[in-house]
């Protein structure tokens, strides 16, 4: 079912009132913008299944916001984060409480960041036909096809949801990916703050007058690309970025050697815009520059060390049979090796259980891993 008009909507968000759980799905554009332009929403439970047209004439979309923020409803999602901040967009909150179907999967072993064919494809036995996927959804009307793969997605999200639910009640994980949701459906993770933008790109061991540079060239470009509302590379390219903090060039000449510059733009009101943020950065204080992130610290892991942190974290991987990626991040290992008990994720909660209590036990010397019959066991000081 298609739904295209308010009065149709209201009747459909009223057939699932009272239903333990919806599974929902979107399609969206965001190539050639900076916001995400939502093109269709696909709810489904049970025998009740639809498409809703957000962008049909005058639809009013205020019923779809308030079954989306039923706290009795759960709303199952697959690989949620996208799609949440679209709804916080459109409806001026996050949906709660969530199910991520992808996390859950990582937490039940089945794949580090499992894609949802794959998934559906391994526990339905279901080739999903992807060749709808990347079609123009903005483009009206739409298909039968691009209907029938849209639907299809909610409709198997239903049955993957129960039998995940069903295994993870059985194997007593349920409160891990509950502590996953929680973080899900904050807020302040899906808010824009112009000048944390400078926190996204990536950069080896910078100094602090390189981090303030590309401080401020990155909260110039996130509001430029806000205002426009086009995508942040269309204003400057990060590498682009990166090279300008890193060089300060003084003129357009200087900065048209930038690589990924262009020379109308190095020489255009943007380039002057670029060339005057690198002078009145550094003629800002220094103690008002960024302090180097704890990830970036000077002291460089011993990589013996960060390869037995990985092997300890593969046996309590295989022993639980959960994803690696989920349980912990290379820059966490990289923490553990040089600090004492650093603030980390994998160092809190389940994660704490499975890997980062053993982590520690290994970097104070009181855990220590060998080969007996090929097979990689610890040991445990009596200390």
């Amino acid at each position: 079912m298609l739904i295209t008009t308010s009065e149709a909507l209201v009747e459909f968000c009223e057939s699932l009132r009272g239903v333990p759980y919806i599974a929902v799905d979107t399609e969206f554009m965001r190539e050639k913008s900076y916001y995400a332009k939502l093109c269709l929403v696909q709810v489904a439970h049970g025998e009740h299944v639809a498409a809703i047209d957000p962008l049909a004439p005058d639809i009013d979309l205020a019923p779809l916001g308030r079954l989306l923020n039923d706290p009795s409803i759960v709303k199952v999602l697959h690989s949620a984060v996208q799609d949440l901040e679209i709804f916080l967009l459109k409806t001026g909150s996050v949906p709660a409480p969530v199910f991520d179907t992808q996390i859950a999967a990582a937490v039940c072993g089945l794949g580090d960041q499992p894609g949802y064919a794959k998934l559906v494809a391994s526990m339905l036995n279901v080739e999903i036909d992807k060749s709808s996927q990347m079609t123009d959804w903005s483009l009206r009307p739409l298909s039968d096809r691009q209907l029938h793969y849209a639907l299809g997605d909610v409709t198997h999200l239903c049955k993957v949801y129960d039998k995940l639910v069903a295994r993870l009640e059985a194997e007593g994980r349920l409160d891990w990916v509950s502590e996953e949701m929680l973080s899900l459906t904050n807020p302040e993770r899906y808010g824009v703050t112009p000048s944390e933008a400078w926190r996204r790109i990536k950069l080896r061991r910078p100094k602090r007058k390189t981090l303030a540079v590309l401080q401020a060239l990155a909260q110039w470009r996130e509001e430029e690309a806000m205002h426009h509302d086009v995508p942040r590379g269309w204003v400057a390219r990060d590498d682009a970025l990166v090279e300008i903090a890193q060089n300060l060039p003084r003129s357009a000449d200087e900065l048209a050697r930038v690589r990924s510059m262009k020379v109308h733009i190095a020489k255009g009101e943007q380039g002057a815009a670029m060339l005057e943020i690198v002078r009145d950065t550094l003629e800002t204080p220094e103690d008002s520059w960024p302090e180097v992130p704890r990830g970036h610290s000077s002291a460089s892991p011993d990589p013996a060390t960060i390869a037995l942190l990985q092997t300890l974290l593969q046996l309590r991987c295989q022993e639980n049979d959960v994803a690696k990626a989920l349980v912990v991040k290379r820059h966490e290992l990289d923490r553990i090796a040089t600090e004492r008990e650093p603030d980390v994720p994998c160092l809190a909660g389940w994660r704490r259980r499975v890997f980062g209590a053993d982590a520690l036990e290994l970097m104070a010397g009181r855990l220590s891993l060998t080969v007996r019959k090929g097979v990689v066991v610890e040991l445990r000081s009596e200390e």
